[in-house]
């Protein structure tokens, strides 16, 4: 199957197949471009309804990506057709009312749509490319990959116009936990015990509906703006297409956590290394408990640590050690652990390093490793998923391996960051 980023390339090459028209050249200026990518679209509107021409896209009159919706599962309204396209690191999409027939695009297509005369404006607060006829829509290819984004759910829903219309992943627990033989359908909040919470809309027909609804689980979902009927609207929702969507179920969140090193204030261990009365043994005490930061002190700085929206610190480990650094609970959680889940990331520009995920049942005096080691992610944050049947008390660390002074390319040993740490109980 091919992957597909979708790549101002690979539209342009889309926009010659689908026109043949050809732009005139301009030896000083170069070639005008006719595709547009969404995030310049989407800036095109700036708070009231306009006819798109190519003044409004630097020359464009063509836009594109890869299909994102599925209509199968019967959860978005019938005449929505959901596109997504990545350009210079910006992943946006787009929700395009389509009319003069069934839509006959699935997911993994890459269409390019001409946009010459249409309209771009809300549906209350839903942004969409209106009234688009099927003969405006191309598809170049099918069965492509599409880039599916994983996000904190304060991420996402502190920054909701940049998610709007995009596939995302989010771990988040339903609150109230459900009753026994509740489903989907209707309005369900989910909660990642982070202070943020969003709904999840299912449709009373969706072909999902009466499935059971998890305590907790890996939701791959689609931010729109909708309302309690199923159709567009003023509410932040996130809508699943299928069952599929849905994974890693789990039960719920211990409640307080996930741990997201907001407090104490970073001044409180700005050392890598500290015993001091505050802080003795280099052992802090956190929103969920007391923790031992191991050459590893409260990070803060926006750019370069890897901390969550709406948060403003994380935990940063020393590099270059031939010692390992770490991050432990030092107390028992008592209903076992049936999910982990966490985010790490390479400090700034700094070399990846290996962590490694760990449980004790022993009040810490023994530890086991509770997955496969990890490479950390490089230029940004990655959310991992360990799942797990630990019964009785547990308690867990995540180990930074002292490899040793970075030495490229056989030794990597840099800064590493840790986020919102979240234990499931079992």
């Amino acid at each position: 199957m091919k992957y597909i980023n979708i790549t101002l390339l690979t539209i342009i090459i889309s926009a010659i197949i689908f026109s043949s028209c050809k732009k005139n050249i301009n030896q000083s200026e170069g070639v005008v471009n006719s595709f547009a990518a969404l995030h310049v679209l989407k800036s095109a509107y700036k708070g009231s309804e306009i006819t798109l021409s190519a003044k409004d896209l630097a020359g464009a009159n063509l836009v594109g990506g890869v299909v994102i919706s599925n209509l199968s599962g019967k959860n978005f309204p019938e005449a929505g057709l959901i596109i997504q396209n990545s350009d210079r690191g910006l992943t946006r999409g787009i929700l395009i009312g389509v009319t003069g027939g069934t839509i006959p695009f699935a997911t993994g297509d890459s269409v390019v749509v001409d946009v010459s005369g249409a309209v771009l404006g809300k549906v209350s607060s839903s942004l969409q490319l209106k009234n688009i006829s099927l003969d405006k829509i191309r598809k170049v290819s099918s069965g492509n990959s599409v880039l599916v984004k994983s996000v904190s759910l304060g991420e996402m829903v502190t920054n909701f116009a940049t998610y709007e219309n995009t596939l995302v992943s989010i771990v988040a627990d339903t609150k109230p936990l459900p009753e026994a033989g509740e489903t989907y359908s209707g309005n369900k909040t989910l909660d990642d015990g982070s202070g943020s919470t969003i709904s999840l809309f299912t449709q009373n027909n969706a072909a999902f509906q009466g499935n059971s609804l998890p305590a907790s689980a890996t939701y791959k979902v689609i931010p729109i703006y909708g309302n309690a009927t199923g159709g567009y609207g003023d509410v932040k929702q996130v809508r699943i297409r299928t069952i599929a969507d849905v994974s890693n179920a789990s039960g719920p969140i211990y409640p307080n956590w996930p741990e997201s090193f907001e407090s104490p204030n970073y001044l409180v261990k700005g050392s890598y290394n500290m015993n001091t009365p505050a802080i003795p043994n280099n052992n802090v005490d956190l929103k969920t408990g007391n923790w031992k930061l191991e050459q590893a002190i409260l990070g803060f700085t926006d750019g370069r640590d890897r901390f969550n929206a709406p948060g403003l610190q994380c935990i940063r480990m020393q590099q270059n050690l031939t010692v390992p650094a770490y991050v432990q609970m030092n107390f028992d959680l008592p209903n076992g652990a049936s999910k982990v889940t966490y985010w790490q990331g390479a400090y700034y520009t700094d070399a990846i390093s290996t962590l490694r995920l760990e449980y004790s049942v022993d009040g810490g005096v023994t530890w086991v490793a509770a997955a496969p080691d990890v490479r950390a992610q490089s230029g940004g944050s990655r959310q991992e998923t360990v799942l797990l049947d630990i019964k009785g008390k547990v308690r867990f660390r995540i180990t930074k391996l002292g490899l040793g002074a970075t030495s490229v390319p056989n030794v990597l040993n840099g800064r590493l960051c840790i986020e919102d740490i979240a234990v499931y109980s079992n």
